[in-house]
């Protein structure tokens, strides 16, 4: 796991935030455990620190696991983290770089690792190496701070071979300058060890932050993934194995003394059916424990609670994200550093009863086999290594199954990732999407309509099998009404994969219609508990009445997240509409639901979702002292500076809501959502000329947000500059050439200005993209009568 790349640059953030917690907007990658680094590892403590088996160590599994401790050995996660010895570190300090002006140099003092290199006051200081961080394709170095923190530096080692371009030095951000006030910078709470990362590179980790004294006491059982970190401590089983070995009752210990059980139980086996060509479970798969599991660590998601239950489900413990915009594209593929979970549950794989380890040894975490020989294991090759199947020649890439069902994206610089969601290329779909496509990354001085007509042309309709989720995703994310009825039928289809489920009934919040609410209805009940989850957080749309009916019954939810989201559901009405016992036990659950935020207080997501809980109560002044609190942890926030103007556009201070973000902007010039909002603020208080400034500005910054071109291009118009409005959203179209906003106003405002073909042919391209939407044939009839 990575402490960086883990925040878009230009966050977008909607000017009303405290409606949404902003554990939904902001998970990114939260290994919450932080750290004292108690060097004398063992602990000793259970899973979750009740009495119970205890954390005892790898060695204590070797000798009756010697073929499994072997396999281990040298593995990503043996090698995860490590004490910074000669023996550990692999990179060169000899050596200085100079990149933006500012000289870093990496040499050895007294035994130590030193590097000398900007800090948090932009001052050239040195700093010692404590720890490393990661072997393939690079190694990161943690630099030790006051209070028991842990930063990771922004300069990476390039373990790859020097013939691949290896055995180097590089910057985690490459040629990007981050200065020490950007949230980025290697100093700030991003690039924090004890936060971002710890929970997945070491065993047992306890974070242990004190909000009181602002410190870290973060300890582990093993510096690095062991054997306990996926099997849960382990001393109840070798109890039960020194029982058994000396003629004991077997059954003194239930599951041999295993916390989990990650061997299939059902006595399953891949069996082929021929007339497909593709293996089959002989026994459905029930359980989804081993997936869970690994989620823990390979999936961007939040913690909520550092009592870690194995066997339970992951939403228990952590907040996983679904197929959020900013995260991933419309149709599910990886766009921002998401580790696997959310596109495992994409697939069809996961679907037909397919689990980590069915591909990748358990204990040494690489693949069976590389090549097609890994796929061909449950697809035949005879029909699917054929040119029949992939047309492509048999000796080149293209020919090759993960290069065109799990195509790579690259992160941290050097770091190739293939997307898990095991999917059929659609080159079809990427102009509108704006996703990428397998075809055009080999074939990329082609477009997309040619590889689109290709795989026509091979394999017939892409959409043969119906409208592929990826359209409707991104129609409902816009919230375009001819999304919601499909919407809903992916929410109740069960034979979609559970995460389309839910995220498409996350998007239903976008819309406010009975149909919504019947589909919340039956989603809240749902045994799988992603989809009650997503339903949960939809709620937003209910009105009172339907969140009372939907959020109550969930107070006592198994889950630790469903309970605690339907309690911060249930905090924005009225207490006369609940009933002395179920204000008792909201308030019961409400309590859980700070405490999953205070796991996190040194995070300023925490004080955010804190203050968004007081503004649903109508408790300003709270909200406001939490606001304040999450900008004191990080001034470069944007959402903070955000919620603060909107608490004080409704409390009537709009002159102190101005001023806030004008000291954010002169702080962080870059922060679009903050010009926005201050552009909005200076709109309502008739200071158009003053709004215009920030308007463009904001458009600027996030050229791909089209909202933001779309205000500032009605702003022209409404200031008198027509032919500049027409002229800058056609700019703006090229960037998002599909959106209903800016065709439509390209339409409107070229027949004010008499230019009829233009108007007319932006209402056509309106009715092309949208053929369900009444309102545009409306429009072309009334232009053309206009015209006639």
């Amino acid at each position: 796991m990575s402490p960086v790349l883990i925040m878009e640059r230009n966050n977008k953030s909607n000017l009303l935030l405290y409606l949404l917690p902003v554990f939904l907007i902001f998970i990114l990658v939260f290994s919450t455990c932080k750290n004292k680094f108690a060097d004398g590892q063992g602990t000793g403590v259970s899973a979750n620190d009740e009495v119970g088996p205890e954390y005892i160590g790898r060695e204590s599994c070797k000798e009756c696991h010697l073929r499994e401790y072997e396999l281990y050995q040298g593995s990503d996660h043996d090698l995860a983290m490590d004490h910074a010895t000669d023996e550990t570190v692999l990179a060169d300090f000899n050596f200085s770089q100079t990149l933006h002006g500012i000289e870093t140099r990496f040499f050895r003092q007294d035994g130590k690792f030193m590097v000398n290199t900007e800090g948090s006051d932009g001052e050239i200081r040195d700093f010692e190496i404590k720890y490393v961080f990661g072997i393939r394709p690079l190694q990161q170095y943690l630099v030790e701070f006051p209070g028991g923190a842990y930063q990771m530096l922004p300069f990476c080692w390039d373990t790859r071979p020097a013939g691949e371009g290896g055995q180097r030095w590089f910057h985690i951000y490459d040629q990007e300058r981050i200065p020490p006030h950007d949230i980025l910078f290697w100093t700030r709470i991003t690039q924090n060890w004890n936060y971002m990362c710890s929970e997945c590179h070491s065993t047992n980790v306890r974070k242990s932050f004190n909000p009181e004294t602002e410190t870290y006491n973060t300890s582990w059982s093993e510096i690095d993934v062991s054997c306990e970190s996926c099997h849960g401590p382990g001393s109840s089983h070798v109890e039960w194995a020194r029982i058994v070995e000396q003629g004991g009752n077997p059954e003194a210990y239930s599951d041999m003394g295993l916390m989990i059980r990650l061997k299939d139980q059902d006595n399953a086996s891949w069996v082929f059916n021929m007339e497909t060509g593709t293996a089959e479970r002989s026994v459905p798969r029930t359980d989804r424990t081993m997936v869970d599991m690994c989620a823990r660590c390979h999936a961007r998601r939040a913690i909520i609670s550092e009592d870690y239950i194995y066997g339970k489900s992951f939403l228990e413990t952590h907040t996983p994200s679904l197929l959020d915009e900013g995260l991933y594209f419309a149709d599910g593929q990886i766009l921002e550093e998401v580790y696997v979970y959310a596109s495992f549950l994409q697939s069809k794989m996961y679907q037909n009863g397919v689990v980590c380890k069915d591909c990748h040894e358990s204990h040494s975490g690489k693949v069976f086999v590389h090549s097609n020989a890994l796929c061909y294991r449950c697809h035949l090759a005879e029909k699917y290594g054929s040119r029949e199947h992939h047309f492509h020649d048999p000796e080149q890439e293209g020919s090759s199954c993960l290069e065109c069902h799990m195509p790579e994206r690259t992160y941290m610089v050097i770091d190739p990732r293939r997307d898990h969601s095991i999917r059929i290329p659609r080159p079809d779909l990427s102009d509108k999407l704006k996703s990428p496509n397998a075809c055009n990354k080999c074939h990329d001085d082609k477009s997309n309509k040619w590889a689109a007509d290709w795989c026509i042309e091979w394999y017939g309709d892409p959409d043969r099998n119906g409208t592929h989720y990826g359209e409707i995703f991104w129609a409902g994310r816009q919230a375009y009404p001819e999304a919601l009825p499909e919407l809903i039928r992916l929410a109740n289809d069960p034979e979609s994969a559970p995460m389309v489920r839910a995220t498409a009934v996350s998007l239903l919040q976008n819309y406010q219609a009975a149909s919504v609410i019947r589909t919340l209805q039956s989603s809240i009940i749902d045994p799988d508990p992603l989809i009650r989850y997503a339903a949960v957080s939809a709620l937003y749309v209910a009105d009172e009445n339907a969140t009372l009916e939907l959020a109550i019954p969930r107070l006592s939810d198994s889950v630790r997240l469903i309970r605690t989201t339907a309690a911060f559901q249930l905090a924005r009405i009225p207490p006369e509409y609940l009933g002395k016992a179920n204000i008792r036990q909201r308030d019961k659950v409400l309590e859980e639901y700070r405490q999953t935020q205070m796991i996190n207080a040194d995070h300023p997501s925490a004080h955010m979702n804190l203050g968004i809980l007081a503004m649903n109560q109508g408790d300003y002044p709270t909200a406001e002292t939490s606001y304040l609190k999450a900008l004191e942890v990080e001034p470069a926030l944007t959402t903070a500076y955000v919620n603060l103007a909107d608490l004080d556009r409704m409390l009537g201070r709009d002159q102190e809501g101005e001023q806030l973000l004008r000291d954010a902007i002169t702080q962080s010039p870059d922060m679009a959502a903050v010009h926005y909002a201050l552009g909005l603020n200076l709109v309502r208080k008739g200071n158009h000329d003053g709004a215009m400034k920030f308007l463009e500005q904001a458009a600027r910054l996030e050229p791909a947000n089209a909202r933001y071109a779309y205000v500032y291009g009605v702003g022209l118009h409404s200031t008198g500059q027509k032919q500049q409005a027409v002229d800058y959203l056609e700019n703006a179209l090229v960037e998002n050439p599909f959106d209903r906003d800016l065709l439509y106003s390209l339409s409107t405002f070229n027949q004010e200005l008499g230019n009829r073909d233009q108007s007319l042919k932006y209402a056509e391209q309106l009715l092309e993209y949208y053929p369900s939407d009444q309102n545009y044939q409306q429009l072309i009839q009334y232009l053309k009568t206009q015209a006639n």
